[in-house]
C-alpha cells in the first residue's frame, strides 16, 4: 500500500513515520478494536449470520435482518446464496466454559 505525506505528497515507503522531504510525521492507521465475526448462541434467528454482522460492526440487529429480507427479494435470492454462504463460513463463537454446550443441544 502506497503511502504519501499529508504535507508535500511525497511518496514513502510503507514503514516510513517521518517524511523525507519536509519531516513531518506520517500518521499511524491503528486497526480499529471490534468484537470479531463470530455467530453468537444467544439472539440468533435463524443460523446468526445477521446477529454475528451486526455485533462485530456495531449496527442495530433489526436494520440487518430487515436489510437481508428485502435484499433477498431485491437480488431475486442473491443474497440467499450469501447468506448460506456466510452460514458455512462464519465460525460459531465458542463457549466460555469448558464441556459447555450451546442452548438446545
Amino acid at each position: 500500500m502506497a503511502v504519501f505525506c499529508n504535507r508535500c505528497g511525497t511518496g514513502l515507503p510503507a514503514s516510513a513515520r517521518f517524511c523525507s522531504s519536509c519531516g513531518a510525521a506520517i500518521p499511524v492507521a491503528q486497526p480499529i478494536p471490534g468484537r470479531p465475526l463470530v455467530r453468537p448462541f444467544r439472539g440468533r434467528q435463524i443460523a446468526g449470520v445477521c446477529l454475528a454482522l451486526a455485533q462485530s460492526n456495531g449496527w442495530d440487529v433489526s436494520v440487518v435482518r430487515i436489510l437481508a429480507v428485502v435484499g433477498f427479494f431485491v437480488s431475486s435470492g442473491l443474497v440467499g446464496v450469501a447468506y448460506v454462504a456466510a452460514w458455512i463460513g462464519i465460525p460459531e463463537e465458542t463457549p466460555n466454559l469448558p464441556g459447555a454446550y450451546p442452548p438446545g443441544i
